[in-house]
């Protein structure tokens, strides 16, 4: 089954903004890479300054291959890089042991 990573970013309430659209901007950064299954950015309702990052994959080899290509490449671009809006970071990993989906219906 797949694995799933959470980035768990503490993120202040004036960053917030700035946050939500650098992930906005970034559309496609994760998505063509071999393995990824799914993506979702996470916004605190109440109770916390703590944005989740979810990704899934369809195993930690694929991770560490989009972790040291495309997402590496990403995090080390030339010039002057803008203040992270996040002021903390730690990864959570987890493997998939049971999953559902809503059943499918036919029209």
């Amino acid at each position: 089954m797949s694995i799933v990573k959470i980035n768990v970013l503490t993120v202040p309430a004036e960053q917030r903004e700035v946050l939500e659209k650098r992930f906005a901007s970034r559309a496609g950064a994760v998505e063509n890479s071999d393995g990824f299954e799914w993506f979702e950015l996470l916004r605190p309702v109440e109770g916390t300054d703590q944005y989740l990052v979810y990704t899934r994959w369809r195993d930690e080899a694929a991770f560490q291959a989009w972790m040291e290509g495309p997402m590496k490449s990403a995090h080390q671009g030339g010039g002057e890089r803008p203040k992270p809006a996040a002021s903390g970071s730690e990864v959570w990993s987890f493997e998939v042991v049971q999953q559902a989906a809503p059943p499918t219906t036919t029209a």
